[in-house]
């Protein structure tokens, strides 16, 4: 008996990630689609099935197992803790809301009504940073001291195909950068090193993108954090919506007896290289999943399988709302050092 889904917002993320990736697993099938804009929801059905629905509260009064929420930053927290408590299992897209009191009232919810409430942090299911978790937990690179990650591309006008995105826009999206990528890398950086960051320090900036009207957006395209965890392992975080060229997207982590780099290297290749004097150094690329090109699903991000399979099994999901919830105290900490100017010590439970 397969699962029944239903998809709340048909933008990019939906397009592109969820429904085709919600076809492709055996264990389910979409049935209901809602979009504020009934064309783009349309669109979806036509091409996987399932109905359209006139809202939210249509959609949730459907015979569902779960939900995706895929709509702007602003909503996750409202509609996510409507459908927990309407039943439904919940995958959310990131960041998982714009507050913190937001995100700790979405964990409630999803206790209280005993649901899986997913993160869509699709880093952790790189096949790289997985090995390099591996390889971290057995001492492959000796104790870890630093680390440097970098994540950044042309901006969201491109994915989404709209000059004058909802990204761009406070009221909807409330921050930028930092909530599209900054996320991503954050919630890695707690996936590899298995210990939180506790002490933050960052300079969030606008350099570049603007309105139609010329006056640059007012939220930021770029930022830069200083990171220190737990047991004092130090690093630099830098993610951008103006890298004008390549995507980049790499992870770097500085050991006492070697390096480990996640694709760092533009071959994508992957390489074993042992240095002189016992020094080791991993260079992991892409690895990815087979992919059905006719749907147009390429290197399938493993979110999807880890949600049905974490329903199926009654797990707890590798980017579970409590364990992403702490991501999201570093990135508020963020917010307020950028603001104040200030170092911040983030409280992590």
């Amino acid at each position: 008996m397969k699962l029944k889904i239903g998809i709340i917002g048909c933008g990019m993320i939906t397009k592109e990630r969820h429904a085709p990736e919600y076809y492709a697993n055996e264990n389910c099938k979409v049935v209901g689609f809602f979009d504020k804009d009934i064309q783009r929801a349309q669109a979806m059905a036509e091409k996987y099935g399932g109905v359209v629905c006139d809202s939210v509260d249509e959609l949730l009064s459907m015979d569902l197992d779960a939900v995706s929420v895929c709509v702007a930053n602003a909503m996750h927290a409202e509609i996510a803790i409507k459908a927990l408590n309407a039943g439904k299992h919940v995958l959310c897209e990131k960041p998982m809301a714009v507050t913190l009191e937001q995100c700790e009232a979405m964990v409630e919810a999803a206790e209280k009504n005993q649901k899986i409430l997913m993160i869509g942090h699709n880093q952790r299911f790189a096949a790289a940073h997985q090995e390099a978790r591996r390889l971290i937990q057995d001492g492959a690179i000796g104790k870890v001291l630093s680390f440097e990650t970098k994540f950044g591309h042309g901006g969201p006008e491109f994915w989404t195909k709209t000059p004058d995105t909802w990204f761009f826009h406070k009221s909807q999206a409330a921050f930028g950068v930092m909530a599209d990528l900054g996320i991503h890398k954050t919630d890695l950086i707690h996936y590899l090193l298995g210990e939180p960051i506790v002490k933050v320090q960052a300079i969030m900036n606008t350099l570049d993108k603007r309105y139609p009207d010329g006056t640059l957006i007012d939220v930021d395209d770029n930022s830069f954090c200083f990171y220190q965890t737990e047991s004092g392992v130090t690093g630099i975080m830098h993610v951008s919506w103006t890298f004008y060229g390549n995507e980049k997207n790499s992870t770097v982590i500085y050991g006492t007896k070697g390096v480990l780099r996640c694709y760092d290297d533009e071959t994508n290749a992957l390489i074993w290289e042992r240095k002189d004097g016992g020094i080791v150094r991993f260079d992991l690329g892409y690895i990815s999943k087979n992919s059905d090109a006719t749907l147009g699903i390429h290197n399938n991000t493993g979110v999807i399988d880890e949600f049905v399979d974490s329903i199926l099994n009654q797990r707890e999901p590798l980017t579970s709302a409590r364990e992403s919830l702490k991501a999201m105290r570093v990135i508020f900490a963020a917010l307020e050092s950028a603001r104040t100017g200030e170092k911040i010590t983030v409280q992590q439970e």
